[in-house]
C-alpha cells in the first residue's frame, strides 16, 4: 500500500475516532504529498521520496520542539514531539547505531576507504544503502568517529 494511500486510510480513521492530533499530522503529510506531485518540477512519488518526504517533515517537527523547549514553551514542545512520533510511525524501522555501525565497517572495508579525504564517498554509499533507515546526521557522526584515528 502506497504511503498517499495509507494517509487517506488514517485519515478516515482518525477523523471516526475523532483524533485531532492524528488528524492534523495525515493531513499535513497529504498536503506535503499533493505538493510534492503537483509543484514545479513534479514528479512520480517513488518509495524513497516518500522516505524523504517523511525525514523532512519529522525533522521539522524535531526542531520546532526543540525550539520551544528552548525558549521553555514546554505545551507547544510536546505537540511538536508528538506530531514527531506520529510522522516516524510511517518510517521504516531506523537502524540502531550498532547495525549502521556494523554497514559502515563493511563499507570501509569493501570501498577500501583509508582516510577522512574518503569521508564523502563513504557517506553516499552510506546514505544509499540504507535508504531513509537512517538521518544523514547519524550516518555523519558515525563515518567521522570509524575514520578519525584514536588518540
Amino acid at each position: 500500500m502506497s504511503l498517499e494511500s495509507r494517509i487517506m486510510e488514517d485519515i478516515k480513521s482518525a477523523m471516526l475516532s475523532k483524533d485531532a492530533l492524528k488528524l492534523e499530522v495525515c493531513r499535513s503529510i497529504k498536503s506535503s504529498i499533493l505538493l510534492l506531485k503537483t509543484g514545479k518540477g513534479a514528479e512520480d512519488l517513488t518509495d524513497l521520496k516518500e522516505i524523504e518526504l517523511l525525514q523532512k517533515l519529522l525533522k521539522q517537527r524535531q526542531d520546532s520542539a526543540k525550539i520551544y523547549l528552548d525558549q521553555n514553551r514546554l505545551d507547544l514542545a510536546e505537540h511538536e514531539e508528538n506530531q514527531a512520533r506520529i510522522i516516524s510511525s510511517y518510517l521504516p524501522q531506523q537502524y540502531t547505531n550498532e547495525e549502521l555501525e556494523e554497514l559502515i565497517d563493511e563499507l570501509i572495508k569493501e570501498l577500501n576507504v583509508t582516510s577522512m579525504k574518503d569521508m564523502g564517498k563513504l557517506i553516499a554509499s552510506t546514505i544509499s544503502r540504507v535508504k531513509g533507515k537512517s538521518d544523514g546526521k547519524t550516518i555523519s557522526k558515525v563515518v567521522k568517529k570509524k575514520l578519525t584515528p584514536p588518540s
